[in-house]
């Protein structure tokens, strides 16, 4: 449609989830998060590797398990790499990994502070009535669709969800209920912009730059 406006939103979480340990320093409960740094170990046929992760108050260290008495020659030259190398892609998808860390603990911070990287899908060349918006989410987040709506396009939370609730603001495959909750990866929202004053404004948020 000429009048649309097509964009990819994707979020990049700002800080990884912190798991709630035993500091022995501390002697209680206490934030712990990834220094993105691996330690590695091998001994004969066997390797260990782990993710250290630093108390927030002391950082004082805990070693979360990678790999654990693994016949060396079972590991992909490339993940081993990776790992005697601190590659930082490798550490921030283990830190990501909040199944992971339940194992641990249930106590798990997840900080709602995100990089939004704006993408221009289509762009018609007349004033824009429709502006459609997709969200890649490679990484778990704490943060409200109705939160990042809000800030991204500059409107007040209950505005977002009156133009939901008045069937302007549509989220497919979605409820109310959505707004309210965590952003989910492949989310797809449309939002009718022919009946608002600030469309322009809002179609200038929606798009990079």
């Amino acid at each position: 449609m000429v009048d649309s406006l097509s964009v990819l939103w994707t979020i990049v979480p700002q800080f990884a989830p912190q798991p709630h340990l035993h500091c022995s320093r501390c002697g209680g409960a206490k934030p712990f998060s990834s220094s993105e740094r691996f330690r590695v170990n091998a001994n004969g046929r066997r390797i260990d590797a782990w993710l250290i992760y630093k108390c927030a108050a002391c950082d004082n260290t805990w070693n979360r398990p990678v790999l654990e008495r693994t016949n060396i020659a079972s590991v992909d030259p490339l993940h081993l790499a990776a790992l005697q190398s601190n590659d930082p892609r490798l550490a921030r998808r283990i830190a990501f990994d909040i199944d992971g860390l339940r194992h641990t603990t249930q106590r798990i911070d997840e900080s709602p502070d995100v990089l939004v990287r704006k993408d221009l899908r289509s762009a018609g060349t007349t004033p824009v009535q429709r502006l459609e918006i997709g969200l890649a989410v490679p990484e778990p987040t704490r943060l409200r669709l109705d939160r990042l709506l809000a800030t991204e396009l500059g409107l007040p939370r209950k505005r977002v969800h009156r133009l939901h609730a008045e069937n302007r603001l549509a989220i497919a495959s979605g409820s109310a209920r959505m707004l309210r909750r965590p952003l989910r990866d492949g989310t797809c929202l449309t939002l009718d912009l022919s009946r608002e004053s600030d469309r322009i404004a809002i179609s200038l948020a929606a798009r990079p730059g």
